[in-house]
Formats: structure tokens, C-alpha cells, sequence
């Protein structure tokens, strides 16, 4: 038999990514029933205990929903502004956020997630990144949405999959915002509510800034 050819190589790859996601998000719905995922700012966790079954007969209609909720609401005004909110939380608004390391210190190539951790005010973290997104968490949403390298729009599209993850996008995109907020200050210590003690900003400073930044309240 003839060997593969590139191309044939490159859609089975892209197809097993594919699987992979529909897989990954399909077992944390199912199955999970704690936070064991550690990530951005020291609280990147995956929720959801549900135990409901799934039929693999329609992986591609899954695997095809999943990759277009979550391009398709890159763009949405809402989640533009949520995006905006999790930064003004983790600061990292200013020009160099998408290049911040914890601590503040700026990491200088976007090839990939920077390796390593820094030690800063007592904690020690390898969260790096607009949205302070932990190495092992990177990983799971690199692999799950295929992303190239650690861009400003790598960044925003793992992003809203960890949004997406803590069931939280839904309420973002109708602007049901202390909800979506509730939802994810188990993935971002600072925000409004975060269980973590960490300092957090106000539940008005994060109304404030969605607003400022075009989102509109349900």
C-alpha cells in the first residue's frame, strides 16, 4: 500500500484534535466532580458533576458545535467586554498584558506558553498571559482547540473555552453578567466572590469596566 501523504496525514491529525475536544469536554460534564485543574492565576479549575451518558454515533456535529461557539463568540461585544472585565481582575489591561508573566515581569516570544514560574508576594506561579493562564491548563486548551501559539488571539480563544468550561458562556453572550461572574471566580481569583483569598476586585469595579467596554446587561 502506498504510504500517506501529507495531506491525508495533516486530516487525521486535525480530526483526532477534533475527537479530542469533543472527548475533553464531553468527560468533564460527565464525570467531574471537583477542581483539579490549577491554572491562570492559581485558579484555573474545570467544573460540572453531572453523569448523564453520551452517544459517540454524533462526534461531528459536537466536535464541529464546540469549535464554532467558541470562534463565533470571539468577535460577540459581550464577550469582548467580559474579556476586558477577567483583565482589569488580573492586571494585565495595560499595552504589555498579553505578555505579562505573574509578578509583572514581560516574557519576550508568543511561540508558546513561557516556561517556568515566578515567585512574587508569597505565591509561586507559572500564569503568564492577558488572562494569567497556568502551564498545565495552556496545555489542555491548546490541545482542545488546536491553538498555534500563545498570541493575544491564542489567549483570547483559550480564554472563552475556560469560560465556556465553567458553563458561564452562555450567560455572558446575554448578559446575564453576576452569574457569568459567579460561575468564573472559581477560574480567576480576582474576581467578585472567588473562594480563594485572594484579593479580588469590587462586583461594581467589574459592572463598571463590562459597561465601559461596550457589554450590554441582559
Amino acid at each position: 500500500m502506498k504510504a500517506p501523504g501529507p495531506l491525508y496525514v495533516i486530516a487525521a491529525g486535525t480530526l483526532a484534535a477534533a475527537a479530542y475536544v469533543w472527548w475533553a469536554n464531553q468527560s468533564v460534564s460527565m464525570v467531574y466532580t471537583g477542581d483539579p485543574y490549577d491554572g491562570g492565576d492559581g485558579t484555573d479549575t474545570s467544573g460540572g458533576d453531572s453523569t448523564s451518558s453520551f452517544d459517540f454515533t454524533d462526534i461531528g456535529s459536537s466536535v464541529s458545535n464546540i469549535f464554532t461557539s467558541v470562534s463565533s463568540a470571539i468577535s460577540d461585544p459581550n464577550v469582548r467586554a467580559f474579556l476586558a472585565m477577567i483583565r482589569r481582575g488580573e492586571g494585565t489591561s495595560g499595552a504589555n498584558g498579553y505578555r505579562m508573566l505573574f509578578g509583572g515581569s514581560l516574557f519576550t516570544s508568543y511561540a508558546d506558553h513561557p516556561p517556568g514560574t515566578v515567585t512574587a508576594s508569597g505565591y509561586t506561579s507559572s500564569a503568564a498571559g492577558a488572562y494569567q493562564i497556568k502551564t498545565q491548563t495552556w496545555i489542555e486548551m491548546k490541545a482542545a482547540y488546536g491553538l498555534p501559539d500563545f498570541s493575544p488571539a491564542s489567549q483570547d480563544i483559550a480564554a472563552v473555552g475556560l469560560i465556556k468550561r465553567r458553563g458561564a458562556l452562555a450567560d455572558v453572550l446575554a448578559g446575564r453578567w453576576q452569574t457569568a461572574i459567579a460561575k468564573c471566580a472559581k477560574e480567576w481569583a480576582s474576581l467578585p466572590g472567588s473562594p480563594y483569598g485572594q484579593p479580588t476586585i469590587s462586583m461594581d469595579t467589574a459592572l463598571a469596566t463590562i459597561a465601559a467596554n461596550g457589554g450590554v446587561t441582559a
